[in-house]
């Protein structure tokens, strides 16, 4: 899940599908088989319908507070998904919302966001976008999201035998907008897999920037030790 695939004909990539799935008021339902994360489709398609097993409901880039041309009622169209999701036949096992919830990280932004995502009904896990943290000391997204977090916002948890990870590459963002991950934070990958069995299945939350950069390294320290940690983790 952390590839940032790109159609070759005409450059579009799945970071940009996230980025327009909930203003066009909808999300991307997962299921992991053999280890491998597969997208089911967008919520309310036929093969999202018909999901079965273990499943997962990915929404991202609500940016509510948003009032632009480009989507003059951003909370409207984040209740749109929500709807959909609430009018699925089998509900996932959570939702996941990969950044960018708000888009000023205003409280008024984040409680109205809350206020529609909890209408699911479902066990909701975010990471944050730059447009979460925002504000002085981050301080509205953390105390909403980051209870049990470690360092700027990452952590894990484990859902149908599956070991989700949660990174976050928005807090110190480099020269044209490329994510970071920090060697704190990879240092932390390596010794959160390191008590999991090498037979467990583990997935990378899509991260909200540069959502390539667990894979290839891409916005990853250059420093040695980073690049060492990054390579053991992900030769489990």
């Amino acid at each position: 899940m952390s590839h940032d695939h790109h159609d070759e004909g005409n450059g579009i990539s799945r970071r940009r599908v996230l980025e327009c799935m909930t203003w066009a008021g909808t999300g991307v339902l997962w299921t992991v088989t053999g280890g491998v994360p597969h997208s089911l489709g967008l919520v309310g398609s036929a093969a999202a319908a018909e999901a079965k097993g273990m499943t997962f409901l990915q929404i991202s880039d609500s940016h509510v507070g948003f009032d632009k041309p480009a989507n003059p009622n951003a909370l409207g169209t984040l209740e749109e998904a929500i709807n959909k999701v609430k009018a699925m036949p089998a509900k996932p096992s959570f939702m996941i919302h990969t950044g960018d919830i708000t888009h000023l990280s205003k409280a008024q932004e984040f409680d109205d966001a809350e206020r529609i995502i909890s209408q699911a009904k479902l066990d909701v896990h975010y990471v944050p976008g730059e447009h979460d943290i925002i504000d002085e000391e981050v301080k509205l997204y953390k105390e909403r999201y980051g209870r049990g977090t470690k360092g700027g916002g990452w952590y894990s948890f484990d859902a149908g035998g599956v070991h989700f990870v949660g990174l976050v590459n928005v807090a110190n963002l480099k020269g044209g907008g490329l994510g970071s991950l920090g060697n704190d934070q990879l240092e932390w990958l390596e010794d959160d897999l390191k008590g999991k069995s090498k037979s467990t299945p583990w997935c990378c939350s899509p991260i909200s920037r540069c959502g390539r950069c667990i894979r290839n390294g891409a916005g990853a320290p250059r420093t040695a030790p980073a690049r060492s940690t990054t390579s053991r983790a992900l030769a489990r």
